[in-house]
């Protein structure tokens, strides 16, 4: 009954993402549905862009390792997010624009604006594919006859009929019903797994030691949450749906509210999952277990509506992040988004579905491990960013400098310590003064010249 109940549902979806699409038919309404989208559509649509899959295994999966320790990894989003709403938001809608490389663009000149569209596609592609990987590992516990080569291209096949003929519309709208679900469903799976055990809170202190808390090391915690601040400044997924925002008051309200909503949305399956160690499963794949409680644990009603909510989780991320390379690829590469054609958005959001689904396969194991190295590319432009918005002297000479020594840096601990010598920590504690120091430090030594100079002038004052 539950897998008949879940094609219906999703078949409802389809319906409703391609009817969602109607109205949509120019490229500014495919990519920034036309800046009009009031506070609770981006509450949710930020919200369900940040709850994926990906994060879902690996943060649940360590409620199994630490226990209550592990909600120390959402404050990664209360924090990181927070920060955004302080810092940038505001600026992000100010300037309106149609990716977040405009703002590189018009404040450092179009070859600094090329060069972090490059690199921010490239961050986007590894991000989509660990997105399509933990989404295949959640589903294969479900359906286990079909391989991951061909569960993977039906899942991704999937994605691209909700939302490819209306893009970022249909991928709001979509956010909106699946963020509806999640505040049914998250804490659903919290209490169906608590409610196995009859020893209530207390297993929790008596199952996990304070020792176990070294499976979590605090330092990858502290750099976790200093990788995501200075990193989803600069996420283009999210600056998109700022500037769909109707005003900078709506994004500043949406994403402050967004940063506690998904640090609960996180904390719920990480009790959950340590629940099922205190409930003693054991030689089951941690990243299967918040199927498995959806499966063995909800009623038969409400087991379709999860199986599905598990797939929109993934879904309009998937879809948001290829709705922002696609955005940067056309306003930076080919030409202005005002088109009236939003056949060309359709083309390159399949090429960049089928690029993701190619990549999960030929290169993702560790979604974890995958998902944070794919931040290198957005770290180093951190100065650049921020400079940017709030310090006139800040030169394109600097960008440029900056830049390369935060890309450098981070490959360069990675390949230096790797993820057992917990190169994350050194990345982001000695990463971020090395970038904004030499940020500085050029900026003085090669200043802008006096019609570079005017040009930022110009550009500080839209922001004001």
């Amino acid at each position: 009954m539950a897998e008949i109940l879940f094609f219906i549902l999703l078949g409802a979806f389809l319906f409703l993402g391609y009817y969602s699409s109607k109205k949509v038919n120019t490229e500014s309404s495919y990519l920034l549905a036309d800046r009009k989208t009031s506070l609770f559509p981006l509450v949710a649509t930020l919200v369900m862009t940040e709850f994926n899959t990906s994060t879902l295994i690996a943060f649940s999966g360590f409620g199994y390792v630490v226990g209550v320790w592990g909600l120390t990894l959402p404050l990664v989003f209360l924090i990181g997010l927070g920060f955004y709403t302080f810092t940038v938001s505001r600026k992000w809608k100010k300037l309106n624009g149609y990716s977040v490389s405009e703002v590189f663009k018009e404040r450092y000149g179009d070859g600094f604006g090329k060069l972090v569209s490059i690199l921010l596609i490239f961050a986007m592609m590894g991000f989509s594919a660990t997105y399509v990987k933990s989404l295949t590992i959640l589903f294969t516990g479900i359906v286990p006859l079909l391989g991951q080569f061909w569960l993977s291209l039906i899942l991704v096949s999937l994605v691209v009929l909700i939302v490819i003929r209306g893009g970022l519309v249909s991928i709001i709208q979509t956010d909106i019903y699946s963020f509806l679900l999640a505040l049914i469903i998250i804490p659903s799976i919290f209490y169906f797994s608590f409610s196995q055990t009859d020893r209530g809170w207390i297993a929790l202190v008596e199952d996990f030691p304070v020792e176990t808390a070294e499976n979590l090391p605090l330092k990858f915690v502290v750099s976790l949450i200093i990788i995501t601040m200075f990193t989803y400044i600069s996420a283009p997924w999210y600056g998109q749906k700022i500037f769909s925002a109707k005003d900078d008051k709506t994004a500043f309200y949406g994403v402050g509210i967004s940063s506690i909503l998904v640090f609960l949305l996180y904390s719920f399956p990480i009790l959950a999952v340590a629940y099922m160690k205190v409930n003693q499963l054991k030689g089951y794949p941690i990243e299967q277990m918040i199927p498995y409680i959806i499966q063995n644990y909800f009623p038969e009603w409400l087991k379709a509506f999860g199986l599905v909510f598990l797939f929109l989780t993934s879904a309009t991320t998937l879809a948001g992040v290829w709705s922002a390379m696609t955005t940067m690829l056309i306003g930076d590469f080919a030409r202005d988004v005002k088109s009236t054609d939003k056949k060309s958005s359709i083309q390159f959001t399949l090429f960049f579905a089928f690029l993701s689904w190619l990549f999960s396969i030929l290169f993702v194991d560790s979604i974890l491990n995958k998902l944070i190295l794919a931040n290198i590319p957005i770290f180093g432009i951190s100065f650049a960013l921020l400079a940017g918005f709030y310090w006139k002297k800040a030169s394109r000479n600097a960008a440029y400098i900056s830049t390369g020594v935060g890309f450098f840096w981070g490959v360069a601990c990675y390949f230096n310590y790797g993820d057992e010598g917990q190169y994350t920590w050194y990345w982001s504690i000695y990463g971020v003064p090395l970038i904004f120091i030499s940020g500085i430090l050029f900026s003085y030594l090669y200043p802008n010249s006096k019609s570079e100079q005017e040009k930022v002038d110009l550009f500080l004052e839209k922001l004001n």
